[in-house]
This record gives C-alpha cells, structure tokens and sequence, in this order.
C-alpha cells in the first residue's frame, strides 16, 4: 500500500494527551486555571502584558475589532491575500474592507501600496503575517501612526515568527494567533489575543465570556457578549506543545532548508524570505506559471501519494467579496490573484522525517 504524505498533520504526543486526561479528571473543564497559565506562559514569550484565551482565532479578531469600536460606516485595511476569516470578521461587525495587494514572494501586504486606499474612514489595518512569515511591521506602524490608524496583526500562522528581535502578535495595538491543527501547536480548535493596553485587555475578557464584569459577585453583565471562551482541557493541550515550541519551529525550518536544497524544477518559484526574519514554516508556499499548471501538479503529486492545498484565497475573487465590491482582482491585486490561482502549499511540518521531504522534493523535480 502507498504511503500517503498528508498536507499537515499535528504534533501531539503521549504527553500532550496525558495533559489533557489530567484536566479531564479534575472535572475542571472550562476557562479556569489552565487558560490562565497558557496566558502567561504565552504573555511571556512575546513580552507583552496581556493575552486572552479565545475558541478560535477567527473569534479572536472579531472581538479585537469590537474592542477598538469599529463598526458600519468605518474602513478596515485588509491584505487581497489571506485565508477568507480576516476579510470576515470586518463584514460582521459591519465594516467595510479596503483590499491591497501583496508582496509578489513573501505573500504579506504589499506596504508600499497601504497609504493608496486610506481614507477619513480609516479606522484600521489588519496586516496578515502570511504563512508564519512576518509582515514589514515596522513600516506598517508608521504608516499607522501617521494616520491615526489602529493595527491589528493577524498572527494565526505565526506563533513564534519574528523580525529584528520582535514578535510576531507584539508590534500592533492588538494581536490575534490560532491554534487550528494547520499551526505549530493545537487545541484543535482555539485561539489567544495579544495587547498591552489594559482598556483594550478588560473589553476582551468581558466580551468573550457572555459580557461578564470580571471579578464581580453577583455575576454583572455590562455588555452584550459571547461566549468565545477556550476550555481548560485544550489550554492544557496547547500549554504542553507550547513547551517545546521553539524545537518544533528548528525542526520545520531544517525541513524547509532542505526543500531549497532539493527542489530545482525550472517550472517551480520557491518562496522568500526577507533578510532579518525568522520564517515558522506554517505553510510552504510555491508558484507555478499559470493555474492549469497549478492544477496538474495537484493531481500528478497526489497520484504518487504527497497531498497538497491551495495556500489562501484571493478574497475579492471570491463570489461574496465580488458581488458585493466588483472589484477585477487580477488587475487590481495581481499578486495576490497570482498566488491563489498559481500557489500551491506543499507538506511541511514537524511529524515529517527528512526523507519524506527528499522524496517529495525528487517527485517534484520529475514533473514536466
């Protein structure tokens, strides 16, 4: 039988899983003590004051656009290339997106092109930092500062990227990560937010748990929430591959290293990265020339037992995005039209051996 090379595959091992029965067994199940600890643990990491612990990372975003206020009638900036949940989470709170472009190889927002759609209803920027590679963060501030403009950094895939020293989730005023099984480390599903302004920290933890005064007896509900809380069982999950975080992102750039080495089709662009950056590795990234070449790779690879992926999607080409703001992607974001339709996310992560990755790196060589 035919070894199959799934696209990704989580890294949990035996005590990972004992973590977990030892929450179960306390009958402790929801956010309690073990959230608390993932918080800090992660607050520390990123040398910023405050995080919360969230269901998902999508819900992570949602609740950092409400905490900043942002509504109908205000503009949020969005890169034209991301997985679908950061252009969403503007539409729910019942913002409108301003889509840029991105950089043709590193697949973050293009920041040279942000000032272009900033208007007097500019109320934010959501730079994503696309497969575990940072954004231009220090340029992306800047341009915030000189606009009045509020960033938040859509980190999902980047827990432990970092750029001059910093960390990815700690340049903007708010920072949002996902621990999807995709990621470095998983609840399955889940998610934490990152900010070291306490107003901002308070409006979170109330809104994420039904709109609860934190601390109050009698329960106050002083907002209108929801219940995006994580329980303790999956913050012990995380909290145990958290620990060996920074092995796991060593490891999958050995892999990713070795996927430069090998892979030297004519026909394949291998990702970049910018000097001064530390790469995670969540997705690795490749064009080819045009979307049928794209597609023949897909089915030739799966044929010999690697599975592959779109990376992320063109969101203005995607039917809601294009109904609702008609934009012509591939002129208006023609990098990020390029990467959807061309881009294909081949395995890399850490359950992978090196031999996996020379082998599926001589499949690709073989396609014509």
């Amino acid at each position: 039988m035919k070894e199959i090379i799934p696209l990704s595959q989580p890294d949990i091992n035996e005590e990972d899983i004992s973590q977990v029965v030892r929450v179960l067994k306390t009958g402790m199940l929801v956010q309690g003590v073990e959230v608390q600890k993932l918080e800090s643990a992660i607050s520390a990491l990123l040398h910023i004051k405050y995080c919360s612990c969230v269901s998902n990372g999508t819900a992570g975003l949602h609740l950092s656009l409400l905490a900043l206020g942002i509504g109908p009638g205000d503009e949020v900036i969005v890169p034209a290339f991301s997985y679908i949940a950061t252009a969403n989470v503007v539409e729910l709170v019942g913002a409108k997106c301003s889509f840029v472009d991105i950089h043709p190889r590193f697949f973050n927002i293009d920041e040279s092109k942000i000032e272009e759609v900033i208007s007097q209803r500019t109320k934010a920027i959501i730079p994503v930092h696309e497969f575990g590679l940072c954004a231009n963060m220090p340029e992306i501030m800047a341009i915030a500062e000189k606009h009045n403009i509020k960033v938040i950094e859509d980190a999902a895939c980047a827990i432990g990227a970092n750029l001059s020293s910093k960390y990815a989730g700690s340049f903007g005023h708010l920072g949002v990560f996902s621990f999807h099984p995709r990621k470095a480390i998983t609840s399955g599903e889940g998610g934490i937010v990152a900010t070291s302004d306490a107003n901002l920290n308070l409006k979170i933890k109330i809104l994420r748990n039904h709109g609860i005064e934190p601390g109050s007896a009698p329960m106050n509900f002083i907002a209108a929430g929801f219940n995006y809380r994580m329980t303790d069982f999956q913050a012990a999950l995380v909290y145990s591959q958290f620990l060996r975080l920074e092995s796991i992102i060593k490891y999958k750039s050995k892999l990713a290293s070795i996927y430069f080495e090998k892979i030297h089709n004519p026909a394949i662009k291998l990702p970049e990265i910018p000097d001064g950056e530390r790469h995670t590795w969540q997705t690795f990234h490749i064009l080819l020339e045009n979307e049928n070449k794209r597609n023949e790779l897909m089915v030739y690879l799966k044929a010999k037992g690697i599975l592959t992926n779109y990376g992320a999607q063109c969101i203005p080409a995607m039917t809601y995005y294009l109904n609702k703001y008609n934009h012509q992607s591939e002129i208006e974001f023609p990098n990020a039209f390029e990467a959807y339709t061309c881009g294909l996310a081949i395995p890399l992560y850490s359950r992978l051996t090196e031999l996996q990755i020379k082998f599926i790196s001589e499949t690709i060589n073989k396609f014509v």
